[in-house]
């Protein structure tokens, strides 16, 4: 007989205007690592919501280790057993790495919070699971990769034995993957179960024992993993099988748009000098900690520089913030998209409107509803981005979605060089073909396109050229017909190799 922990049977959940779940079913087995997929707004975080009580159902039924739970909500939840860690960090930046993993469960001594005991209990959680992390850094001071981490550490601390996992790889560098996927194995032996959501269908190989498959808030269907194949998971996924995972289209390379020479900025910009030229699509590769979205944020002005030039179209440019940049045209879709590149509380509506309030406002600031109307029709249409109406709060949307509002804000503006920093992190196969395919549409419209990423085959299959960063300098560039994924590696990890020589010297 199957050891189910977990049986959600009929769900339904209703938001204004969308149907959510549209009576869907869902089962867990005790040591077993299961993948919920689907597109963005498939249903699986809505579905993962409620078995962690974060949402509550219209309709259905919950069983959790057989007994019918009929009222669930995040403390009920964590007593039973249940952990969620976010695709969204939800860390407190301010407090301690100790002090964020035991938040609502505060060691105390008469009365006073117990650090001694929080930071030495922390520890011994973070070296279980082989993280190399002091319990008493804040976490404000962490990098991305180092909270997901902290994230996962939370989250094994409430000893649940049923762990759901939104994306939980899409920060972390190899190293970091290698021991999630130890712990995963080792939680697995040790009767866990697992529910496994990611984008990335390629890790799935290592971990995975069954595949669920949602669409559209709908059932589709469940297999063992052995016995499929990433095509029909796609294709189950999506409706329709993809033929091209990365399309790309030939342009002739026009002028230069874009210059950048000895830029230096902090201790990660270091002598960064490179050309971008209209119609073209460079990538950025390198380890996670070299240097890309430092340089990104530099070019921005949301870093400031200690020197170097900037210059667009021949003319150097005084870039100091954010503003000087968009005013000289350069625009950035930044890494972490609900911290900084959208008002989550805010409609799709004023999302886009906001940073192009010059465009839509008269002299007296007075906004001009019909343009604001246009900008904001063309924008969800054009990308199509999923959503009930304009009038929906940012934080409602699926990941892909919010990364194509976040995209659509500055398109408004006919911007000369758009940075992406790790566009399709988090979202769906489809919606990267889609981000995939607007950069295609702004390289086809001579826009100059600078990308960071984390994925090697993307680098690889959308780029023209590829510049390769290490340690803060630019290691080595480039062209598409020369780059393979052992050459990016060799010149991505060229400053370790010098340690290393250091070291053996």
């Amino acid at each position: 007989m199957d050891n189910y922990i977990v049986e959600l049977e009929n769900v339904y959940k209703n938001f204004p205007g969308v149907k959510a779940l549209d009576n869907v079913s869902f089962k867990l087995k005790s040591g077993e690592v299961l993948a919920l997929l689907g597109e963005n707004g498939a249903g699986k975080s809505t579905l993962m919501k409620i078995l962690s009580g974060v949402y509550t159902k219209d309709q259905g039924t919950i069983k959790i280790f057989g007994e019918t739970i009929d009222d669930m909500n995040p403390v009920k939840a964590q007593e039973l057993g249940i952990a969620i860690i976010h695709q969204e960090l939800n860390m407190c930046d301010h407090l301690t790495v100790a002090q964020n993993i035991f938040l609502g469960r505060e060691v105390t001594k008469k009365g006073v919070l117990s650090d001694k005991e929080m930071n030495d209990e922390a520890g011994k959680i973070l070296d279980g699971l082989n993280i190399d992390i002091n319990p008493e850094t804040i976490v404000g001071d962490l990098s991305v990769s180092k909270q997901q981490m902290v994230e996962i550490a939370k989250a094994l601390s409430t000893k649940a034995k049923i762990l759901i996992m939104d994306e939980p790889t899409s920060a972390l560098t190899s190293k970091e993957i290698d021991d999630l996927f130890a712990i995963i194995k080792r939680l697995k032996k040790e009767g866990h179960g697992i529910v496994y959501i990611s984008h990335r269908l390629e890790e799935l190989q290592y971990i995975v024992d069954r595949v669920m498959i949602l669409r559209d808030g709908q059932y589709i269907t469940s297999m063992d993993y052995q016995d499929t194949s990433l095509r029909e998971i796609i294709a189950y996924m999506v409706g329709r099988e993809i033929t091209e995972k990365f399309p790309r289209i030939d342009k002739k390379v026009e002028e230069k748009i874009l210059e950048v020479k000895n830029l230096n900025a902090g201790k990660m910009v270091r002598d960064i000098s490179f050309s971008l030229y209209k119609g073209e699509i460079v990538g950025i590769a390198g380890l996670m900690g070299a240097g890309r979205t430092e340089t990104t944020r530099a070019l921005f002005g949301a870093d400031s520089k200690e020197s170097g030039a900037i210059m667009i179209d021949g003319v150097e440019v005084e870039i100091n913030k954010p503003i000087d940049a968009i005013n000289s045209g350069i625009v950035l879709v930044p890494e972490d998209r609900k911290k900084d590149g959208l008002c989550t509380k805010l409609s799709i509506r004023d999302n886009i409107a906001l940073p192009n309030l010059d465009i839509i406002a008269n002299t007296l600031g007075i906004v001009n509803r019909k343009k604001e109307e246009e900008i904001t029709t063309k924008s969800v249409d054009n990308l199509n981005i999923r959503l009930a109406n304009a009038e929906t709060d940012a934080d409602s949307l699926s990941g892909g979605n919010q990364q194509k509002v976040v995209v659509g804000k500055w398109l408004v503006r006919n911007s000369r060089v758009v940075i992406f920093d790790e566009p399709t992190r988090g979202i769906d196969v489809a919606s990267k073909v889609e981000i995939y395919n607007l950069m295609n549409e702004l390289k086809s419209q001579g826009i100059g396109v600078l990308f960071v990423s984390s994925e090697m085959p993307e680098i690889l299959g959308i780029s023209d050229r590829i510049l390769v960063m290490a340690d803060g300098r630019i290691t080595k560039e480039l062209d598409i017909k020369e780059a393979t994924q052992d050459v990016i590696l060799e010149y991505a990890t060229k400053f370790d190799k010098k340690i290393n020589e250091q070291i053996e010297a």
